[in-house]
């Protein structure tokens, strides 16, 4: 059985600030189910402790790095066989606000610091250093939090292989100069090939230049990040790597996300059985305050920032407004794309409704509720909401990025069996709104949207093969790092 240290720096339900979290929690009981021996990684934060002692969990181990006392607690991630180890550090992880950001919504200062401890705290576990008798035989990192993981594991002779998945490339951990000698790095690794970036430290660097294999959440965004236009001042590295380069598209937990199960839908329904959609958008209809008119009901949720284009959405939303669609909203972001969408919302009582913050429950039942769901992004590494769209019967509109490009087939691309939803090509809002206006034509035939919804619905998106993937990708390494040892 093939042993794996999977390590994040968050995983739902403990902490959630995005997709990472989702996958964090799937992908590991997915591997857990094909019998790889999965152990998880997190920081201490407040939740995820109070949850464990609340468990009747106990700390395993303590012991010191530096002028830090460090403990770790072994507990099971909630609902699930997969075992969680806590990292835990009061000092550096028992704070308010997200993993990232203070209350305010500004970085932590001492982010570099925080995570490269917990770099450290995985190393150590990894090569047997932290007093557990678990040892890995692979491990997994995930984003900059983690990437300096395989670097500290760089000069052990026999140490564990190492994958490192990038999430979203444009989260890369840049830190001044002085930070990498706080830190006390070699002064070996200040080079331009290493973890000097444009005279700056770049944590994700450490990963993608350290790391076994690379793999990346879509295969579309394996490629896109090859290139300027999406490397984000990377795409030489990755391009150097493309051999260790990999992308698996993500899967979503189909038990989580069932229009026939959820719990958070006070009518459910299936593929054979679409009628109870219907009372998904009137239920939803009447709590956000809009009215219960049976016009088409288009839904957005994500963060409000420039990567999900949400600029191009405020552009085209008093056109579709106008035309008698009605719009729902859940996120949270910038001021500027706050403020233009509440004002929004106050011109139009009763048919746009805009809810700041997130609320999973919510997030159901915006999901079964519409009949499109709006994904702008102008760039997308995997995107999941669009996947939960498909399974609920929701059509997706997506720029053809990433993911969304796996992912969603346009009718005009794809033969009638296999179309799901609307794709559009040009980063702006005009190409957005044709998207939809077509998307509207289609609504307008019950018996070309069912076809849609048909083909959404009927499709795989759980892990189960993703899984496999990762399986085979973590044995090619183990092959390959016996075959180094033994040379």
């Amino acid at each position: 059985m093939i042993r794996v240290l999977f390590a994040t720096s968050e995983v739902y339900p403990l902490v959630k600030t995005g997709g990472l979290a989702d996958v964090s929690a799937s992908l590991p009981e997915a591997l857990c189910r094909l019998e790889y021996d999965v152990h998880i990684l997190l920081p201490g934060y407040p939740g995820a402790v109070k949850a464990a002692r609340e468990a009747g969990s106990r700390r395993k181990v303590r012991f010191r790095i530096g002028q830090y006392e460090v403990s770790l607690w072994q507990t099971r991630l909630p609902g699930t066989a997969v075992t969680l180890w806590l990292m835990d550090c009061p000092p550096l992880f028992d704070r308010p606000g997200n993993p990232y950001q203070n209350e305010e919504g500004r970085d932590w200062w001492d982010n570099a610091h925080r995570f490269e401890l917990f770099c450290k705290v995985g190393a150590m576990m990894a090569v047997g250093e932290a007093g557990l008798s678990w040892r890995p035989d692979v491990v997994h990192c995930n984003d900059w939090q983690t990437a300096l993981i395989p670097v500290f594991l760089e000069h052990y002779p026999h140490r564990p292989g190492t994958v490192f998945t990038i999430h979203n490339l444009a989260y890369q951990g840049i830190f001044p100069q002085e930070t990498f000698r706080s830190l006390g790095l070699p002064d070996s690794l200040w080079r331009w090939d290493l973890l000097e970036f444009y005279g700056q430290l770049s944590f994700i660097k450490g990963g993608l230049v350290f790391s076994d294999r690379i793999t990346t959440v879509s295969p579309e965004y394996a490629r896109e990040i090859q290139t300027p236009e999406y490397g984000h001042g990377l795409d030489g590295v990755l391009s150097h790597r493309k051999d260790r380069l990999t992308g698996i598209l993500n899967g979503i937990d189909t038990r989580v996300w069932n229009p026939e199960e959820d719990p958070e839908l006070a009518f459910r329904y299936g593929l054979d059985h679409l009628k109870n959609k219907a009372q998904c958008q009137a239920q939803l209809q009447r709590e956000l305050g809009l009215k219960v008119d049976g016009g088409p009901l288009l839904g957005f949720i994500g963060r409000l920032v420039e990567q999900k284009g949400v600029d191009w959405l405020i552009e085209v939303i008093p056109t579709l407004l106008e035309r008698g669609c009605q719009l729902v909203l859940l996120g949270s972001g910038e001021a500027r794309y706050e403020e233009p969408l509440k004002q929004l919302a106050r011109e139009w009582p009763g048919q746009m409704s805009l809810t700041l913050g997130y609320n999973e429950g919510l997030s159901h039942r915006i999901t079964a509720g519409c009949d499109m769901f709006l994904m702008p992004s102008r760039f997308e590494p995997c995107g999941l909401n669009q996947m939960y769209s498909l399974r609920y019967g929701t059509i997706p509109v997506v720029h053809a990025v990433g993911g969304l490009s796996d992912t969603v087939l346009d009718p005009e691309e794809a033969s009638p069996r296999k179309a799901n939803g609307f794709r559009f090509k040009e980063p702006d809002g005009q190409t957005l709104l044709a998207a939809i206006e077509r998307a509207l034509e289609y609504y307008g035939d019950r018996k070309l949207w069912r076809r849609l919804q048909q083909n959404g619905m009927s499709a795989d998106y759980s892990w189960k093969q993703r899984a496999r993937n990762y399986g085979e990708l973590y044995q090619s390494i183990l092959k390959e790092r016996e075959h180094q040892q033994l040379d």
